[in-house]
């Protein structure tokens, strides 16, 4: 039995490789504009840098995964960390777009391996409750990171200069590497996978259609595909729709942590006691609540504070679901734990990047496009997650 204060160690460690992806994406939010003056492009244009971040995250955990079932976790996730380290590099010396776009490229390659080993080590350590609560807790530092690193971005963007934030990501990620090598190190001790290409893609194809894994998945994806069309819209929806400034939209970013961390610590209560299955019910029926509530927020006209509240029951919900849709998923799987949650995080990054795109073309208002994702995205979900007892799938 593991020691508590060797316990806490483990989940701080894999806590900075899950939010070292969207750590480094979130902390650019603010320095758009002065990024697109620096590199004499629009700052629509310099959101790419953004998008092709998301694109080689989600492509490159179908990578990692089977890798760190054949080789182990800790030769991918030290060579992550040094990739990504050579990233934020690049872009902290960039000088014109197309090499900033190659260093966000780079950087979400090293990002990638972090992310989704950091799923994948949690299994080789923990099972059952123990693995639930410690997603838990994952999943509100990876809620923190973007929660807070834009208000982080803009004051270092502010002191020191929009270049300055790659000098931190990099920061950060070096201190978690060595971190991770010595609290940490080689956690796969089960039998190894062997590198097929043939046998990846058989064990993809086996994933996608075993539905112990498939439902949970795919509900996860979906919800957070609605977290990312949040963070995505909330700027165009506050300070354009509400008039807030860009210090008090950071400050509304750093807020959604506290709603996260509490619906974190509700959803270690709800586990134990009515299981995985029906606390995750419980999450899936919040978050459409909320995304319903600032859909009608939208066609009310109501106030700020209606937004708010709305935004905070969504994520009341999310925080149940994600943390135990992905200790339900990943669970079965502890052979394949790294193709498990490489094709996870994959899913999850897509369901992310339609979100997002979804929240800004749909339609023109912000806040009703937002209002529309989050409410299809949840009636979705809960509808797919009733296939799961309509199945009769056994409670996990």
């Amino acid at each position: 039995m593991q020691e508590a204060g060797s316990t806490a160690s483990q989940i701080a460690v894999l806590a900075a490789l899950a939010s070292v992806g969207t750590l480094a994406t979130n902390i650019l939010l603010p320095s758009l504009p002065q990024m697109a003056t620096a590199l004499q492009v629009t700052t629509p244009a310099v959101t790419a840098s953004i998008t092709i971040f998301l694109m080689v995250f989600a492509v490159g955990q179908l990578v990692v995964g089977p890798i760190s079932d054949r080789y182990g976790r800790r030769l991918p996730v030290l060579a992550g960390f040094a990739i990504f380290i050579a990233g934020s590099i690049w872009c902290g010396l960039s000088t014109d777009l197309p090499s900033l776009l190659v260093g966000r490229a780079i950087q979400a390659a090293g990002a990638c391996s972090t992310s989704v080993l950091s799923r994948a080590i949690a299994r080789d350590l923990f099972s059952g409750a123990a693995l639930a609560r410690v997603l838990t807790m994952v999943m509100i530092a990876q809620a923190a990171a973007p929660g807070f690193s834009p208000l982080l971005g803009g004051a270092l963007d502010h002191f020191f200069g929009w270049r300055s934030e790659f000098v931190f990501v990099g920061a950060f990620a070096l201190v978690s590497a060595v971190a991770f090598t010595v609290v940490l190190g080689e956690t796969h001790h089960a039998t190894r996978i062997p590198l097929n290409p043939i046998a990846i893609g058989t064990t993809y194809g086996k994933l996608s259609t075993n539905r112990h894994f498939l439902i949970p998945a795919a509900t996860v994806s979906l919800i957070m595909g609605g977290l990312f069309s949040m963070f995505a819209a909330a700027p165009r929806i506050l300070i354009e729709g509400y008039g807030f400034t860009p210090i008090a939209l950071g400050l509304f970013f750093a807020g959604t942590v506290m709603v996260v961390f509490g619906s974190g610590m509700l959803a270690a209560r709800l586990a134990p006691r009515f299981g995985l299955e029906r606390a995750i019910r419980y999450g899936l029926l919040i978050a459409f609540i909320g995304g319903a509530a600032i859909l009608a927020t939208a066609y009310l006209h109501a106030n700020v504070v209606t937004f708010i509240t709305a935004t905070c029951i969504f994520l009341l919900g999310m925080g149940v679901v994600n943390p135990l849709g992905t200790a339900q998923a990943l669970s079965p799987f502890g052979t394949h734990a790294g193709a498990a949650s490489a094709l996870l995080g994959f899913w999850q990054m897509t369901g992310a990047a339609i979100g997002v795109s979804l929240a800004a073309t749909i339609t023109p208002d912000a806040l009703e496009a937002l209002g529309l994702v989050l409410t299809v995205f949840g009636l979705m979900a809960i509808v797919l997650y009733a296939a799961r007892a309509t199945a009769g799938q056994p409670a996990r």
